[in-house]
């Protein structure tokens, strides 16, 4: 699979855009419902990606340790499902509970979650403060798969400690690699042209 560089539509003091998404029982949840008082990383993600399974162990740790420190985690599958049923919604519960993902993982079936934020790539990361306002978007670590290279989520790590410490965002983070999103056939955004 071509690797390719997320292309952000959001810009750095950005509100994150609202979104009502179920998870695979069912259950709807919000923007608001998701956050924590110290902030939210939003992760666009799918189940066969070979980026977000390089990272997959790794970014549940690191979820559950930002958690500790007041920032919540939601992760959004907006991929095609029709073409890739590996990402449908009756499988991304088992890969998150494999992966030790404990925080929401949503379907945006219309892709239009994907398309508010700007979402390029599986995965594609976003970082907003208390305010939810966009601190940091870029990548987790600087590891890809079959580099050899074990994940850390360092780049990622280094972002939250710095929100959470006030200091200024990273002036040019290296933004997220990973497949592109698969959109539906004519629903594609104008930034993935």
């Amino acid at each position: 699979m071509a690797e390719v560089r997320s292309t952000f539509n959001l810009r750095r003091g950005d509100a994150a855009p609202e979104f009502q998404l179920p998870a695979p029982d069912s259950k709807i949840h919000d923007l608001h419902g998701v956050r924590a008082n110290g902030g939210l990383l939003v992760i666009f993600a799918c189940n066969h990606c070979p980026y977000v399974i390089h990272l997959a162990d790794a970014l549940g740790a690191l979820a559950a340790e930002i958690e500790a420190e007041g920032v919540g985690t939601v992760a959004i599958s907006s991929n095609d499902i029709e073409k890739y049923p590996q990402d449908a919604p009756e499988l991304m519960a088992s890969f998150a509970a494999e992966h030790g993902w404990n925080f929401p993982y949503l379907y945006d079936e219309s892709q239009e979650v994907a398309k508010a934020y700007g979402a390029a790539c599986t995965p594609d990361f976003f970082l907003f403060d208390q305010e939810l306002r966009l601190y940091y978007a870029g990548q987790f670590d600087s590891s890809r798969p079959k580099s050899g290279e074990e994940p850390t989520g360092e780049d990622l790590r280094n972002a939250v400690q710095g929100m959470l410490s006030g200091a200024e965002p990273p002036e040019r983070p290296f933004p997220s690699s990973g497949c592109n999103i698969k959109w539906r056939s004519g629903s594609e955004p104008p930034y993935f042209a």
